[in-house]
């Protein structure tokens, strides 16, 4: 494995285990989703996932990874609906021009590219959803996610991946705590204190899944 980027066949795979983890934990999505919003996120973001794996196995050999992740994102972008759908789409249009203007000569995904694009789809979410840290959303994986990313330039991409990954989770966990400010939590109030938010874990996921498939989230959660 190259310490420069993540090749083609690197970053598929890498979508493959977000896919693995999303139906491994998808009844843990939909249960926390049907506390904290409308039940829908395990499903829709399943569906997401389905579509973008369809749509890379008619792409067939070495594409580079930035055509991965632009596949991933047309997929969720136009072929997803819900909140959640658009929202990661944006992350991956973002990691996949990133990957587009990369130096790497093999089209390899490298850590400054994955460091720009996350900066660049949390930059894009922000814009379009108009959260904030703080208001229990995905925006608060997402933004501990970037940071780990950018303090990790200069080291390989699985190194710093798995630093946003520990970093995400953290934010996973820190939502527990926070009062919803945006979405249907929102106006839930109290009684999604405890409760992490889905969309945090779903960006979670998709870092942690750069390394293994995620199988339980369990021991990334906080104990009730």
């Amino acid at each position: 494995m190259t310490t420069a980027a993540f090749d083609t066949a690197q970053t598929r795979d890498w979508m493959r285990r977000f896919a693995a983890s999303v139906y491994a934990t998808e009844a843990e999505l939909t249960e926390l989703d049907q506390k904290a919003g409308d039940g829908d996120f395990g499903t829709n973001l399943a569906a997401g996932v389905r579509a973008a794996g369809l749509l890379l196995d008619r792409t067939g050999g070495s594409v580079g990874s930035a055509k991965e992740l632009g596949v991933v994102a047309t997929a969720f972008l136009d072929e997803i609906g819900g909140t959640s759908g658009p929202l990661f789409g944006l992350l991956f249009q973002a990691l996949s021009r990133a990957a587009d203007s990369t130096a790497d000569p093999g089209g390899g995904l490298t850590t400054g590219a994955l460091a720009e694009g996350t900066a660049q789809g949390l930059a894009a979410i922000r814009r379009v959803g108009g959260a904030v840290p703080g208001d229990k959303t995905l925006v608060d994986a997402l933004a501990p996610a970037a940071a780990a990313l950018r303090a990790a330039e200069g080291t390989p991409p699985a190194a710093a991946l798995a630093a946003a990954a520990d970093g995400a989770w953290q934010g996973v966990r820190d939502t527990a705590s926070l009062t919803a400010r945006r979405g249907r939590a929102s106006y839930l109030g109290d009684r999604v204190t405890g409760i992490p938010d889905p969309g945090a874990v779903g960006v979670a996921l998709f870092f942690a899944s750069a390394a293994a498939t995620v199988h339980t989230l369990a021991p990334h959660l906080p104990t009730a």
